[in-house]
């Protein structure tokens, strides 16, 4: 951790189970378990569904325990931050001895137990994931460069070409499509919510794109994006894992998308201030939509070919 003057071994308050499950910060777990089990259920080889239950189960934990690191490398940064000083370490409910420990054994067990469950390719994967967020992410990119959320985004990405993983074994057009999905949307999303929480990063010192380059920078960059975006979510509609159903939310949401960055791009400053950045904090729930409702359709398709092909047996 790079700043001496937190000391993360020391607590104050007597901590809770709560305390202890927000380490695993439940609200991303909900995502990764999400997007992996929509992975696992779109893949063409079907689990018994306790394994399936065990899979998911293993990877969730595997992304509670990168949560569990991440706060204990960051608690410096997060008790400056105002929307992360709550958490359990720079709240004092949590020593970062506690996260550490936590985070390395339940890593281990979620890894070499997928693994037994389902298949080592998957475990690799989730091993690999683990790895990318917590060194590469949290301890390198993400306080040396702007572009730390974009390349950062990829571990974040993993959980749905994991979950293919655990069902066939492999990696697939359509699997890496679906990583390009979370891996293309993650930029917009974050740099969405950095346009208006932009001094947090300032006070802790984090290289966000809008601290480094500007809003205006910022704004370019988001389009970008969004378009590179739309284009990968409709190539997926057109694998194995899309239909008319997943091509039809795909079409609307990433017109919606579009405008939303669009507008974003054309806004003024002063304009967005004057209104407290209500076209930015309205793309930014826009995206949460997003990505569930497209991982959405892809698991409705994957219901309806399963009902087909029973249809004709």
């Amino acid at each position: 951790m790079t700043d001496a003057s937190f000391d993360s071994r020391t607590t104050t308050q007597d901590a809770e189970f709560g305390d202890y499950f927000a380490l695993l910060k439940p609200r991303v777990m909900t995502l990764v378990v999400f997007t992996a089990l929509v992975g696992l259920l779109a893949a063409p080889v079907a689990l018994h569904p306790f394994v399936g239950f065990c899979a998911i189960l293993f990877i969730a934990v595997g992304g509670g325990a990168s949560g569990a690191l991440n706060m204990w490398y960051d608690a410096d940064i997060d008790a400056v931050m105002r929307r992360t000083a709550r958490r359990p370490i720079p709240a004092g409910k949590v020593t970062g001895d506690e996260a550490l420990a936590i985070g390395l054994t339940l890593s281990a067990f979620s890894v070499v137990f997928l693994g037994l469950a389902t298949n080592w390719v998957a475990a690799g994967l989730l091993a690999f994931t683990i790895f990318f967020y917590v060194v590469v992410y949290t301890m390198w990119l993400k306080r040396s460069t702007p572009q730390n959320i974009v390349i950062g985004g990829a571990a974040g990405a993993f959980p749905p070409m994991i979950g293919w993983a655990a069902a066939t074994g492999d990696i697939s057009a359509a699997s890496a499509l679906m990583f390009c999905l979370t891996f293309l949307w993650t930029p917009p999303h974050f740099w969405a919510l950095a346009l208006f929480v932009r001094m947090d990063y300032d006070n802790a010192t984090v290289p966000m794109l809008t601290v480094t380059h500007g809003r205006r920078a910022t704004r370019r960059h988001i389009l970008a994006y969004t378009a590179l975006l739309a284009a990968f979510s409709l190539a997926l509609g057109l694998t194995q894992v899309g239909g008319p159903v997943y091509l039809a939310v795909a079409l609307v949401l990433n017109g919606l998308f579009l405008k939303g960055a669009w507008a974003i791009w054309r806004r003024d400053e002063t304009a967005a201030e004057a209104d407290n950045f209500r076209v930015e904090k309205k793309f930014f729930k826009l995206s949460l939509i997003y990505l569930f409702a497209l991982f959405g359709a892809i698991l409705i398709e994957a219901g309806v070919d399963r009902i087909g092909g029973f249809a004709w047996v």
